[in-house]
């Protein structure tokens, strides 16, 4: 009976051990799932937090760039007012000396040239290109031409040019500034070939006009017009230099000598006339002595006897 009584016992402590454990996991398993769920409902409540703090930016930065474009606008044009400054589209600006030429996949837009300005386009699908509408001005590196009487001579110019045609002048060069100035180089040789090294040197302005109209007709096809051409020095070799002088010297030199033998021809021609005169004319012959008389005296002292007849 004690036996008995004692295997119960232990058996229903057994079934009570059992059961506060199961009691005790099950209440872990839901603290351990209530944890997780604060943390995971914190973690929505940090990103949501985020969220709104990046919309807020976002929309503060959004506001004062449209400020930011109200203000240019108005400061910009008087017609502010038509303009949907709210657009996505970015806005340029394009200064009074300049223009733009755009294309709009690739084609270029009817009516393609915008500013001076401001105006939108769309990035992806519009481009642009820039074109400065101010006289440029470049040096003709130093040439070496041979002149049509076989003279090498080293020659260096400066042009002048601007666009006159922005559309043209994209669509018909790559390079404006760079085929103007081979092209002004290649000419410099043409014209200065043709020409004796007397007639460079004597009618450079000449040489320059007519360089000046090769230029105007080679690139008005590329809407560029060339203003001015100007050499700016003609510089020869030692040799033909030194030679130059010496020629210059025997020029210089001979006509000295001409206008010397022309004054002693006057000369003489006036003291036969004069001699022919005083012949015919005794009392002037006299004259004349006492003149000669005078002069010596005047020069030093001295003493003159006159002859005297009784």
């Amino acid at each position: 009976m004690h036996a008995l009584v004692h295997t119960r016992a232990l058996s229903h402590t057994h079934t009570l051990s059992h059961t506060r454990a199961r009691a005790l996991s099950y209440t872990r398993r839901r603290a351990l799932t209530h944890a997780r769920t604060c943390s995971h409902t914190r973690a929505r409540a940090l990103s949501h937090a985020r969220a709104l703090s990046y919309t807020r930016v976002r929309s503060h930065t959004r506001t004062r760039s449209l400020a930011c474009v109200r203000s240019c606008t108005q400061a910009l044009s008087p017609d502010a007012n038509l303009l949907d400054v709210t657009s996505p589209f970015p806005l340029q600006v394009i200064k009074e000396y300049e223009r733009a030429v755009m294309f709009r996949l690739g084609r270029i837009i009817r009516g393609g040239l915008r500013g001076p300005g401001i105006f939108w386009f769309v990035p992806c699908i519009d481009t642009f290109k820039r074109v400065d509408l101010r006289t440029v001005a470049f040096s003709v590196a130093t040439q070496e031409v041979l002149t049509k009487d076989s003279v090498t001579i080293m020659v260096d110019a400066v042009v002048f040019y601007r666009v006159v045609d922005p559309v043209v002048s994209v669509l018909s060069v790559v390079d404006a500034n760079m085929a103007t100035h081979l092209l002004a180089q290649t000419s410099l040789r043409t014209v200065l070939g043709t020409k004796n090294l007397t007639d460079i040197l004597a009618d450079r302005e000449e040489m320059a006009e007519e360089m000046e109209k090769i230029l105007y007709s080679a690139s008005k096809d590329w809407g560029i017009k060339v203003q001015r051409v100007e050499f700016k020095d003609v510089k020869l070799p030692k040799m033909l230099q030194r030679a130059m002088a010496m020629e210059a010297k025997a020029t210089r030199d001979t006509k000295a000598l001409v206008i010397s033998s022309q004054g002693e021809l006057d000369a003489s021609l006036a003291l036969k006339t004069a001699a022919v005169i005083m012949s015919q004319s005794p009392s002037a012959l006299q004259l004349r002595y006492l003149l000669t008389l005078s002069e010596i005296t005047t020069k030093r002292k001295s003493t003159i006897i006159f002859p005297i007849s009784f």
